[in-house]
């Protein structure tokens, strides 16, 4: 927004273009994956991802929005054929039983590169430097604010060409390391790899989709206008607002830790559901109350909102035997959620002056995870379901 002079509207595209890349690879790392197995989904995902990184330094010397959008889809790209590949295939590395608690323990670890993230952008990429009204203009007579712009802009130029290193360097180990074999991995020799159309038969899965949508429209848009939030209603600075975001992930992290642990105990489905009320009050809150008070409940949220997109994706693969990568991919396609609520977010703040306002949006998300928890994530029985396809069969 301060290098591109962006409204918050305009600055929600990069969510956009973000997510569409999930969308749009998300099938066809499926496709790949049931050719060539798991180990090529992240080989392909990391090569990606270190692509789309490295993009970012002709884009800061273009000085072009676009490219970064460009730079930015690429990046989601390799990151829709990881999300692909190592969901199910954590999900399916043991018993089916505990597969919602392997899958939050394994991403817990996941919030760590969320924080290290957040802590770098701060450190490395904002300057601290936030110009007046009345000092722009004094720069722009003077013909030195395109200058101040362009050197804002490339400061994101070596963060991201380390982060491009280190995903080719990962590529590489991946690619020598001999990965365990897993029943789907042999699909292929039973002749049956799973059919698009039969995922429409799984009730809890379509749910899964739109509570995986929602859910990423609500973690983005949180975390997307945080640091807005926290400048607008506690009127601190960019610096400090970046640290309250990098404390929020680890809240985050800290909720996906406690998440895994509390389900040996408690059912996934009915933990997730109370954690969604719990945000829906929270969210409230910061609606109605903004300031110091809604500032600490959003930032709560990340705790609450830690375990559903494991939980989620965990519960909609059960019971789909073949089908699971294909079905992987739509949860994986339902991230594009992050695209479509983040610019309404931003559209709602614009439209009503209120960005406390467009918090009503995760709010709703949360009203439709808590319907999938307690309501819809449980599968009908294997054998119902064989016994409506027998049907279908005669009846044909």
């Amino acid at each position: 927004m301060k290098s591109f002079a962006i409204t918050r509207f305009q600055a929600g595209l990069v969510q956009s273009a973000f997510y569409m890349g999930y969308f749009l690879l998300a099938m066809p790392a499926a496709f790949l994956m049931r050719r060539a197995g798991y180990k090529s989904g992240f080989v392909t995902g990391l090569v990606l991802f270190g692509a789309g990184a490295f993009l970012f330094w002709p884009a800061a010397l273009a000085g072009s929005y676009g490219f970064f959008l460009f730079a930015l889809f690429v990046i989601a790209s390799g990151l829709s054929f990881l999300e692909t590949a190592s969901n199910p295939f954590i999900a399916q590395l043991g018993d089916p039983n505990s597969s919602e608690r392997r899958l939050n323990f394994a991403q817990a670890f996941n919030p760590l590169g969320a924080i290290s993230g957040a802590l770098i952008g701060t450190v490395f990429i904002f300057s601290g430097v936030e110009l007046t009204p009345q000092e722009i203009a004094v720069q722009q007579a003077r013909h030195t604010y395109e200058a101040y712009l362009r050197t804002e802009t490339l400061r994101v130029v070596k963060p991201y060409l380390v982060i491009g290193a280190i995903a080719l360097i990962w590529a590489v180990l991946i690619l020598r390391t001999k990965f365990p074999s897993i029943h789907s991995e042999h699909e292929n020799e039973a002749g049956d790899r799973g059919h698009l159309r039969d995922l429409f038969r799984y009730p809890h899965f379509l749910f899964a989709v739109v509570a995986q949508f929602f859910y990423v429209g609500a973690q983005v848009g949180t975390w997307s206008y945080f640091i807005s939030y926290v400048q607008e209603y506690a009127h601190q600075s960019e610096k400090v607002a970046g640290y309250f975001l990098t404390g929020t992930l680890a809240a985050f992290g800290v909720g996906r830790f406690a998440s895994a642990w509390l389900m040996r105990f408690i059912n996934p489905g009915e933990l997730m559901g109370s954690y969604a009320i719990a945000n829906i009050l929270l969210v409230g809150v910061a609606v109605l109350m903004p300031g110091w008070l809604g500032l600490w409940c959003v930032f709560l949220t990340s705790f609450f909102m830690s375990l559903m997109f494991p939980t989620i994706f965990a519960l909609g693969l059960k019971e789909l035997g073949p089908n699971t990568k294909l079905g992987a991919s739509l949860l994986v396609m339902a991230i594009v959620g992050g695209a479509v609520l983040t610019p309404v977010m931003g559209f709602l703040s614009e439209k009503t002056r209120s960005l406390a306002l467009a918090y009503s949006v995760p709010l709703l998300a949360y009203l439709v995870i808590a319907l999938y928890s307690f309501w819809g994530s449980r599968p009908r029985s294997a054998h119902v379901i064989a016994s409506e396809t027998q049907a279908a069969s005669l009846w044909r």
